[in-house]
């Protein structure tokens, strides 16, 4: 008698079994601590071993097991190298006047130094970018730098430093523009939104004046003293290195910057004007 009920409970069990959905959880023993139905009640992919992809903003599985690479890593290279001004042109001695002597000894234009960039520049070298704001002072009845090499959109302040009054100028068609009369401790400023060079001069005072190179890249250096100039960061490809100054006839000299990137070294001799 307990074989057959024995039996019998075995045979109900079975057809319970047989008679439940497949999947559906069990209604007896199955809680979330058990490792059997926490497993079952995950989804595909996320049990123990599988790999995720976190991407920030949500979880994806990588496609078939493997993780996509990182970000590629930008290739430049830098340009060097040195601008030899041959034969200098030297200043002419001028006359002293009363101005000289209340204004004290003036400082001969010795600042002649050479403007190196790119023709033509990496595309990405024309990215809008925060307009900066640069200063050319007025000192000693010179202007201070003698060269200033800007990007296009740059504003240019003239501030007055001298004990006596001061008119910035220009004719040139890039930009032209005249600040009129002001004191010391003053500053005017002028906004340069065309690449070109531009002449700049004072009314009252014939002996100053100044060169602004203005660019539509930011591929440019204005070199040292020495003539030492980098142009760093630049994309692979062919470019014409540029080499620019008051007292000669501009040079270009032929640069290939490979897929590698790396370090070119390119040397540029000037000429007298």
């Amino acid at each position: 008698m307990h074989t057959s009920l024995h039996a019998a409970c075995i045979l109900a069990a079975v057809a319970l079994t047989l008679a439940r959905p497949s999947g559906a959880p069990a209604t007896h023993g199955g809680t979330d601590s058990d490792p059997a139905v926490r497993s079952a009640r995950q989804p595909a992919g996320t049990g123990a071993g599988s790999q995720r992809l976190t991407t920030g903003a949500a979880d994806v599985a990588p496609a078939g097991g493997r993780a996509p690479e990182g970000p590629a890593v930008r290739v430049t290279g830098t340009i060097r190298g040195r601008v030899e001004l041959l034969q200098p042109r030297t200043e002419p001695v001028s006359r002293p006047s009363v101005a000289d002597v209340a204004m004290g000894v003036m400082h001969a234009v010795t600042d002649r130094r050479s403007v190196i960039y790119l023709d033509p520049a990496p595309r990405a070298a024309f990215d809008a970018r925060d307009a900066p704001r640069v200063h050319l002072d007025q000192r000693n009845e010179t202007f201070v730098p003698h060269v200033l090499a800007i990007v296009a959109g740059t504003t240019v302040e003239f501030p007055n430093s001298d004990q006596t009054y001061h008119n910035v100028f220009s004719l040139s068609k890039t930009k032209s523009f005249d600040l009129g009369r002001y004191a010391v401790g003053r500053s005017k400023s002028v906004r340069f939104d065309r690449p070109g060079i531009v002449r700049v001069f004072c009314d009252i005072h014939s002996h100053m004046s100044a060169f602004i190179l203005v660019f539509s890249h930011r591929y440019f250096s204005l070199a040292d003293e020495d003539g030492r100039y980098r142009l760093e960061n630049v994309p692979p490809g062919t470019y014409n290195v540029m080499a620019w100054n008051e007292s000669a006839p501009l040079e270009s000299r032929k640069v290939v910057i490979p897929e590698t990137g790396g370090e070119v070294e390119v040397n540029v001799a000037l000429g007298r004007r």
